[in-house]
């Protein structure tokens, strides 16, 4: 499809990515579940977390592609999705504009959760907000130096997922605390988010795998473009393994129940997958590989999230 074929809404939903999305839905359902199981569960709490987290997510992909457009890093040559600026189907100011907007909401949605859950989160709502910016944006941008794979297991996985049981388990006390209340940042909580932050990962690996050539071409030195080819396959490979040995710990380490194995019904899918980013660099492979990764993270996590419930 040419660009002239492209309704102005639909250039919009292409540059918010909904393809990206199960990136912020899957910690989420994890951290929610988790909650269940400890009998913290708030509703409210856990759907503005979602909120905030789906609107920094989609503030992150309109930053992207607006400063990989303006940086050069977005050609006519890379293989992966159209993006919007570098396209011409939005101008550049309106997606600058779109960047803020997204990112003010952002802020905006999570005084709820900065009033229930205090210091701590007001802390790490603003950290997330400018590393999302801050990932392709500002004068050190995170992507450019091999370091976006490090922010996406962090703030994607790790803060993600300890930090929506947090504000569910902190639902239950007094609001504005200053402080971490004893008892609202188990251990499980941490270990619960290593197979989000594996697999939210492995969603960037594959795309910069594919945009290797292109990113090393254009002055992008993502991970892969440090590593090459093996080490980033290595990588990908490392990452899903991860997530499908923490279930194993936590049924046979933390005392769950065995239907925390679960996930594991999904790994004849990574499999299939993770052949394909092994052995493909071109985005006639990697395109459908990168949504098939998000869709991993899905699944696995909606597994994951009902096997810590029941």
């Amino acid at each position: 499809m040419s660009t002239a074929e492209v309704s102005r809404t639909k250039a919009w939903v292409m540059a918010a990515r909904p393809q990206t999305l199960p990136a912020a839905a899957a910690p989420i359902l994890v951290g929610t579940g988790l909650a269940v199981h400890e009998g913290v569960f708030a509703p409210l709490p856990a759907l503005m977390a979602f909120i905030g987290a789906a609107l920094i997510q989609i503030g992150t992909n309109f930053a992207n592609d607006y400063y990989d457009a303006k940086k050069g890093a977005d050609t006519d040559d890379r293989d992966g999705f159209t993006r919007v600026t570098q396209s011409g189907l939005i101008d550049a100011s309106q997606v600058k504009l779109a960047t803020i907007v997204t990112f003010a909401l952002a802020i905006l949605s999570g005084t709820y959760l900065v009033y229930i859950g205090g210091l701590p989160i007001l802390v790490i709502g603003l950290v997330s907000v400018a590393c999302g910016w801050a990932y392709t944006g500002g004068p050190y941008p995170l992507g450019y130096h091999g370091l976006g794979d490090l922010f996406v297991f962090v703030f994607f996985g790790v803060v993600a997922v300890v930090g929506t049981f947090y504000v569910q388990a902190v639902a239950h006390l007094e609001p504005l605390t200053l402080t971490i209340p004893a008892g609202t940042l188990p251990r499980e909580a941490f270990i619960a988010s290593l197979p989000v932050s594996g697999l939210s990962t492995a969603i960037l690996v594959v795309n910069n795998i594919r945009d290797r050539e292109t990113d090393a071409a254009t002055g992008k030195r993502t991970l892969a473009v440090r590593l090459g080819y093996r080490w980033s396959r290595l990588e990908y490979v490392a990452l899903l393994a991860l997530a499908y040995l923490t279930p194993l710990w936590f049924w046979l380490g933390e005392g769950f129940n065995p239907t925390v194995l679960l996930p594991l019904v999904t790994l004849p899918y990574a499999a299939l997958v993770a052949r394909t980013v092994c052995t493909r660099t071109d985005g006639a492979a990697l395109n459908p590989a990168l949504e098939q990764t998000g869709k991993l993270l899905a699944g696995y996590s909606l597994l994951f999230a009902i096997g810590v419930v029941i």
